[in-house]
């Protein structure tokens, strides 16, 4: 794919990008910014905004959230987005094809699938093959979204065919159904499940299935604020920005 060329080439220039505004030495920034993200990164991306208003108290970070394929039709379609966050290389790249960067997105985080069940597993889940029995109550994002496709391609590697009753709009409408009692299972990331607390038990999925989901982020060209918008994107791939992804459970690319 080419993105992963690019992907490639921005990983050279990473240590770089970090080592100055993302520390927030340089003179603070002001203004407003406003970031499309895949909903997985909802909480990790508002903490990153905090601390980065820290250092720039005058900036404003506005989030829109959602499954990385409707964000990346809505920007290719005009929506004004300064900063764009994917939870997969193939909508990133429509954006790319589209001529919409400002500048070689770069990958800042990896992240993992886990089958988010109720709370002590009342059904005893053990893995993938137990999301196919006719007793368990299954949820998957659509197939369009991310975490759809990934959670297809664990079952299709695992020998699994499970049906869905239903099939979400992003993977934070696919914890919900579990965490409201309204499904028995949902194949959701690693971070979400650390982020719904106690309100789901994660099952492990084993690696011999998983599927690793690598994020890429770009500034979107004609941003209104492009400096603030790399500011927030070289924060991303600092040290410190890192360091907050960590805590929400994601993993260096």
């Amino acid at each position: 794919m080419r993105l992963a060329l690019a992907l490639g080439v921005a990983a050279a220039f990473v240590v770089c990008a970090c080592s100055g505004s993302s520390t927030g030495v340089d003179r603070p920034l002001a203004g407003d910014v406003t970031v499309f993200a895949g909903s997985s990164l909802t909480d990790a991306f508002k903490k990153a905004g905090d601390e980065l208003g820290k250092a720039n108290p005058d900036a404003r970070f506005t989030f829109n959230f959602g499954s990385s394929s409707t964000l990346a039709t809505q920007i290719t379609n005009g929506a004004p987005a300064d900063v764009f966050a994917s939870a997969d290389d193939a909508n990133m790249q429509k954006v790319l094809d589209a001529k919409l960067t400002d500048g070689i997105p770069q990958t800042f985080a990896s992240n993992r699938l886990q089958i988010a069940v109720a709370p002590g597993n009342p059904k005893k889940i053990a893995g993938l093959a137990d999301l196919a029995r006719p007793d368990v109550v299954l949820v998957l994002a659509a197939p369009t979204v991310p975490a759809g496709k990934y959670a297809l391609e664990a079952l299709s590697r695992a020998g699994v065919t499970a049906k869905p009753v239903s099939q979400e709009v992003d993977v934070r409408a696919v914890l919900n159904k579990v965490s409201l009692g309204e499904a028995d299972a949902g194949v959701v990331y690693v971070t979400d499940v650390k982020a719904s607390g106690n309100r789901v038990t994660g099952v492990d999925i084993p690696d011999r299935y998983q599927v690793v989901v690598l994020y890429p982020i770009a500034v979107v060209k004609n941003s209104k604020n492009t400096t603030l918008a790399h500011r927030y994107v070289d924060y991303l791939t600092s040290p410190a920005g890192q360091q907050v992804l960590a805590e929400f459970g994601f993993s260096k690319p």
